[in-house]
């Protein structure tokens, strides 16, 4: 998942140097890169790293769990971009840089209910959460197809809802629960009245309307975001 736009080389960052391991392609738009976890390097369930490439810094959030050997990330790959190819492509054993992890999109334990709600690869925090082990929480995850509903057995294995919400105009093949449209649309009729903590990952769209939804539907509730930005790198 890609939490920001790509951005000048980071010069303040501590860099680190790793090697590409090796990668495993989720459909055919969408893989999962993994590299060696360089000497010293820490992170939290939910944080990001950058790639640096060329005058570039591309950041993904880490799938974890914090104790793996390797680095795992989703990547949705931009044909006409500029790092994506590059990461698409590389073979085993390329020499790859990566800045120290951060973000603030981690677990917060309340005696609150969570909703995680997700949007395309906006699933990868998700991930990391449950691979820390975090269970018990409603899942709605946005996707047009059932093939991008990436890492669906292991959460819906943690979750206890699991709710794709597909817009692509069929649930053909879908598990079961699964639902005819938004995210949003599911949140407005599907859950209800109280107070949670919701996380919104994904589209700035889609936040922006759940944010509207929970404002009128939820009130008390706390919120957590990370955008996901589509920009072509």
């Amino acid at each position: 998942m890609r939490s920001g736009a790509g951005s000048p080389a980071m010069g303040s960052a501590t860099l680190y140097d790793a090697q590409v391991i090796g990668r495993r392609w989720l459909n055919a738009r969408t893989f999962e890169l993994r590299i060696n976890r360089p000497a010293g390097f820490a992170f939290l369930p939910g944080q990001k790293i950058g790639f640096v490439y060329q005058d570039l810094v591309r950041e993904y959030t880490l799938l974890g769990p914090v104790d793996s050997a390797d680095l795992t990330f989703c990547v949705r790959h931009v044909p006409q971009g500029r790092v994506t190819p590059h990461l698409a492509t590389a073979p085993p054993g390329t020499s790859i840089q990566v800045t120290e992890a951060s973000g603030f999109f981690t677990f917060k334990p309340s005696p609150r209910p969570a909703v995680l709600v997700a949007t395309g690869t906006g699933i990868a925090p998700y991930v990391a959460f449950v691979r820390s082990g975090l269970r018990g929480f409603d899942l709605l995850h946005g996707v047009r197809t059932v093939a991008e509903l990436y890492y669906r057995s292991e959460l819906a294995a943690a979750a206890s809802r699991y709710i794709p919400c597909l817009t692509g105009g069929t649930l053909s093949g879908a598990p079961p629960h699964a639902f005819d449209g938004r995210v949003t649309a599911w949140l407005a009729n599907g859950l209800a009245n109280g107070v949670y903590d919701f996380y919104l990952c994904g589209r700035a769209d889609m936040i922006r309307d759940a944010m509207r939804l929970i404002d009128e539907r939820f009130t008390g509730s706390h919120v957590f975001t990370e955008t996901f930005y589509d920009g072509a790198l």
